[in-house]
């Protein structure tokens, strides 16, 4: 079997992914920054900037969807720095405010679900939350989604799915904010409305999969194909939920445990009876992650953006102290050539500051 076409590919779809992608998601970024520069309350604009400042890398790992086949890549770059500045302003709103209202938070992600919707009307995202004038930024971040994904062709086929992605993410957003005393509770009622219908993994791990807008972005980057079925869309969502999904936010958490641990935030690893569960169940979702791949169209696309997930997390400089490093060789190990290639390469980029 000759090898070397697929090394030529992932090589390609790399170069691609930092020499064209990055340069367009940092001038998306700057723009959105410009705007958020604009806010008139100053909490809000604080917390703006900050989200793009220091989760840049959210959005530049998402945009490996835009070099998805048959894609427009600017078009869903627009798109998916939006969404995902979205989700990085509510996620400091609710966490770095020192506000600790539900009703606030679940008002506030409405924007989520309007921004995939669009028919949705904006509306008073801030209506119980004590910041309000932001000047139109929030706003302006949801009809910008909208304006791209009016032009998918396919996306009636996934409307459905992206609000459910969308309103299992606003769920634990909105309850994993709330204070110590109740969060673990009301996390646990709305984690058993749902878990029955997945066996394979535990409670907490459902609750992670709901965190991660990779599925969001794969089922957009589909729907810019005419010829889209039904089929392959259930394939996608099923593919990404829970296995890559979850794979990405326990990598996360994996490289904020000490973090957590210090501010008293919630970390689902620390649900694990011990580092060695936790191992296990790392290599489990890395290995399921890759064997869905192989059920996808355009598998080796996927397979690649999972084996970049494990590099870009593992070679953060918080993985670095003794405590991390045998999940991390475990995880190298099981990914196997192609994820270890990566991981130097993200290594590279981090020491360029590209990353």
């Amino acid at each position: 079997m000759n090898i070397f076409p697929k090394i030529t590919i992932n090589v390609q779809l790399m170069y691609d992914f930092i020499y064209n992608v990055f340069p367009r998601v940092s001038a998306e970024l700057t723009s959105w920054s410009n705007s958020a520069q604009l806010i008139p309350c100053p909490v809000l604009k604080e917390q703006a900037l900050a989200s793009i400042t220091h989760k840049k890398f959210h959005c530049q790992g998402g945009s490996i969807y835009s070099l998805y086949p048959g894609v427009n890549t600017m078009d869903l770059i627009t798109f998916i720095v939006a969404f995902q500045t979205i989700s990085d302003y509510l996620d400091n709103l609710c966490d770095r405010a020192g506000i600790e209202n539900e009703q606030a938070f679940r008002q506030l992600h409405h924007a989520m679900t309007d921004a995939l919707d669009p028919e949705a009307l904006p509306q008073n995202y801030y209506a119980f939350y004590p910041f309000h004038d932001d000047g139109g930024y929030l706003t302006k971040l949801v009809t910008t989604c909208q304006q791209e994904i009016k032009k998918f062709p396919s996306y009636p086929l996934v409307k459905s799915d992206l609000l459910k992605f969308a309103g299992l993410y606003s769920d634990l957003q909105t309850y994993k904010h709330l204070g110590l005393q109740i969060r673990e509770q009301k996390m646990q009622d709305w984690i058993n409305d749902h878990i029955n219908h997945y066996p394979q993994i535990t409670p907490w791990e459902f609750a992670a999969a709901t965190g991660s807008t990779l599925g969001v972005f794969m089922l957009c980057a589909a729907a810019s194909d005419k010829n889209l079925t039904k089929t392959s869309a259930n394939q996608i969502f099923t593919a990404y939920f829970p296995w890559i999904n979850g794979l990405h936010i326990l990598l996360d958490y994996f490289i904020d445990v000490a973090e957590d641990k210090a501010n008293g935030d919630l970390n689902f690893l620390a649900y694990y009876k011990d580092e060695q569960e936790a191992l296990t169940r790392l290599i489990c979702f890395t290995q399921h992650a890759l064997q869905e791949t192989q059920t996808l169209p355009q598998s080796l696309f996927h397979k690649t953006v999972v084996q970049g997930l494990l590099a870009m997390y593992l070679s953060d400089p918080k993985t670095i102290s003794p405590r991390e490093q045998p999940i991390k060789k475990a995880l190298l190990t099981t990914a196997g050539t192609y994820t270890n290639f990566m991981y130097f390469l993200c290594k590279l980029l981090r020491y360029k500051h590209k990353l």
